[in-house]
C-alpha cells in the first residue's frame, strides 16, 4: 500500500467530506503561517550544532528532542515547513503550466499537433514515474533545481490529458461555435473562452498533485538527491535519523508526522475544491 493511499484513507475516515475544504484550508494555512513566521517561532537555530546536547529526548527546552548533532528537532521541523512548501509550490506550478498549455493546444488544434503531443505523453507514460524522475535528477545532479526540472518533464502529462479531454468536449459547445462565427481568432477562443472553462479539473488535480510532489521531494531528499544537509528539510531529517530509530525515535518521527499532516491538508483541499467546483479527478 502506497503512502498516498494511506493518507487518503486516514483523511476519509477522520473528516466528513462536507468539512474537507475547511479542514484543508486550516491545515495548509497553519503550515503557511509557520513558514512565513518561522524566524520568530523557532526557539533555536536549525543548523547550529551543540555536542553537549546531542540525542536529548523530547521535553524541557527541546520540545521534540535533539538529533545526534545536538540540533533542536522542533526548530528544524518548523524551518523544514518553508522548504517543503516551496517544493510543493514550484514542483506543481511548472508541470501545471506546461501541461495545461500543451493539453489545450492538443485538444484545440488536433491533427499533427495533437498526434505529436499524444505520442510524447505515451513515451513518458511508458516509464515508471519515480524511476524516470530519479534518472533525470541523476543526470542533472543533486539539488532542488534538478528536482523541479524532473517534475516538470514527467508531471506535465497528467495535466495535459485532463485539459485536452475538457477542450475536446468544450470546443463543440454553442458558445465556441458562436465565437468562431463572430470571427474571433484562435488565440482568443483558446485562452479566453476554452481554457478558463477547461482548467477546473487541472486546478483540483494540482492540489492532489501537491501530495505526490511533497512525498517525492521527501523521498528524493532521503536518497540524497534533493535538498542537501545541513538544510532543515523533512526528508533529510528522516534520512539522518534512520540510524538512531531504535535509540532516538524522535529524530525521524516528528518530521515524518509533519509530512503526513501537510499531505493530508492538501488532500483535503483537493476533495473540498472538487466538491465546490463540481470537478472530481
Amino acid at each position: 500500500m502506497s503512502a498516498l493511499s494511506v493518507i487518503s484513507g486516514l483523511r476519509r475516515r477522520a473528516i466528513p467530506r462536507q468539512h474537507a475544504l475547511r479542514a484543508g484550508i486550516v491545515i495548509v494555512g497553519l503550515w503557511l503561517f509557520i513558514a512565513l513566521f518561522v524566524p520568530w517561532l523557532a526557539p533555536f537555530d536549525p543548523i547550529t550544532q551543540d555536542a553537549t546536547s546531542s540525542l536529548l529526548p523530547p521535553g524541557g527546552a527541546h520540545l521534540f528532542g535533539t538529533d545526534n548533532f545536538g540540533r533542536d528537532i522542533f526548530s528544524r521541523v518548523l524551518w523544514g515547513a518553508r522548504v517543503d512548501l516551496q517544493i510543493c509550490l514550484l514542483g506543481v506550478i511548472f508541470p501545471f503550466l506546461l501541461g495545461t498549455t500543451l493539453g489545450a493546444l492538443s485538444g484545440y488544434l488536433g491533427g499533427v499537433v495533437d498526434a505529436t503531443i499524444m505520442r510524447l505523453i505515451d513515451i513518458v507514460l511508458a516509464f515508471p514515474f519515480l524511476v524516470l524522475m530519479l534518472a533525470i535528477i541523476a543526470i542533472l545532479g543533486p539539488g532542488l533545481g534538478s528536482f523541479y526540472i524532473a517534475m516538470a518533464m514527467v508531471g506535465w502529462v497528467s495535466y495535459a490529458r485532463l485539459v485536452r479531454a475538457q477542450v475536446l468536449t468544450l470546443k463543440q459547445r454553442d458558445f465556441i461555435v458562436a465565437a468562431r462565427s463572430l470571427g474571433y481568432g484562435h488565440a482568443r477562443i483558446l485562452f479566453r473562452h476554452l481554457l478558463p472553462n477547461a482548467i477546473t479539473g487541472a486546478l483540483v488535480f494540482s492540489m492532489s498533485d501537491c501530495v505526490l510532489v511533497l512525498l517525492n521531494g521527501a523521498a528524493v531528499s532521503y536518497l540524497g538527491l534533493g535538498v542537501q544537509p545541513p538544510t532543515a528539510e523533512w526528508g533529510v531529517m528522516v534520512a539522518e535519523g534512520q540510524s538512531f530509530i531504535t535509540t532516538a525515535w524522535w529524530i525521524t518521527t516528528f518530521p515524518g508526522l509533519a509530512i503526513v499532516l501537510l499531505a493530508m491538508g492538501f488532500s483535503l483541499l483537493a476533495d473540498g475544491l472538487g466538491d465546490k467546483l463540481g470537478a472530481r479527478v
